[in-house]
């Protein structure tokens, strides 16, 4: 099967610091690809590329076969790809469907004229979304700046489940989240490959990355130095990798 999105040796200078030496990925439709690596690995540098943040010095992205060349993250909505940041990105002071629609609001027009917001679909269709995630948020909460971490990260995931995202960038998700917050956001990142959605999960417990993914890329210096199924490996050979031992055994 073609993957839904595929980085080929993808590489970024920052002046004299090489971010990106060759990274390599691929993700398939349904699927949760974890990528992990120390500090200063280039997992952020490699996110920020397929959000649309950053443009590569050179390399190759495809998405579903066809050429990525974004040139900002509303290029990368409109091809498909979502990102839910670790500081989720979210108008503090709207509400939750004003948030999941944000900038792509439904519109009706008054006798067929004058145009405005479509408040009336964006409640049924936000209340219906929730409902579909399961996501318990009290209708209290008017604003999202009300909602605990875990209920902010299901709005962001909501908001990629309605626009029929293709590819999913989930930057540090369990950030600052309480255990149970934490178990819920994997929980999400599992429903959405049910859905068909191609997810990338960026974290840094290994307990959760093995629990979450079905298959684990290892950044190291920039590149991209192991892929393999969750299934088949254990954080001891994870550990390995991400501070480059592995090289070290190779080299010896």
């Amino acid at each position: 099967m073609t993957p839904v999105l595929r980085v080929s040796d993808l590489r970024k200078s920052f002046g004299p610091v090489e971010a990106l030496r060759g990274a390599d990925l691929e993700l398939h439709a349904g699927e949760v690809l974890a990528v992990v690596g120390d500090n200063g690995a280039g997992k952020s540098t490699l996110i920020k590329h397929i959000a649309g943040v950053y443009q590569p010095d050179s390399g190759e992205m495809l998405l579903a076969g066809e050429k990525l060349a974004l040139r900002s993250p509303r290029e990368a909505r409109a091809r498909g790809i979502e990102t839910v940041y670790q500081d989720l990105a979210l108008a503090d002071d709207l509400s939750i469907g004003a948030n999941i629609f944000l900038g792509r609001e439904p519109v009706r027009r008054f006798l067929g004229l004058l145009p405005y917001v479509d408040d009336r679909t964006i409640r049924r269709e936000t209340a219906a979304l929730l409902q579909r995630i399961r996501s318990v948020i009290p209708a209290e909460a008017r604003t999202v700046a009300r909602l605990s971490g875990g209920q902010r990260q299901a709005v962001a995931i909501a908001r990629a489940i309605y626009w029929q995202a293709k590819v999913v960038l989930m930057d540090e998700p369990t950030a600052a989240l309480a255990v149970m917050e934490r178990e819920r956001v994997i929980e999400h990142a599992r429903e959405l490959a049910s859905h068909g959605v191609g997810v990338i999960y960026i974290g840094h417990n290994l307990t959760e990355i093995l629990k979450v993914a079905d298959r684990i890329a290892v950044m190291f210096r920039g590149r991209t130095v192991h892929v393999t199924a969750a299934g088949d490996t254990t954080q001891e050979t994870l550990i390995k990798y991400m501070t480059g031992y592995s090289e070290t055994e190779k080299a010896a």
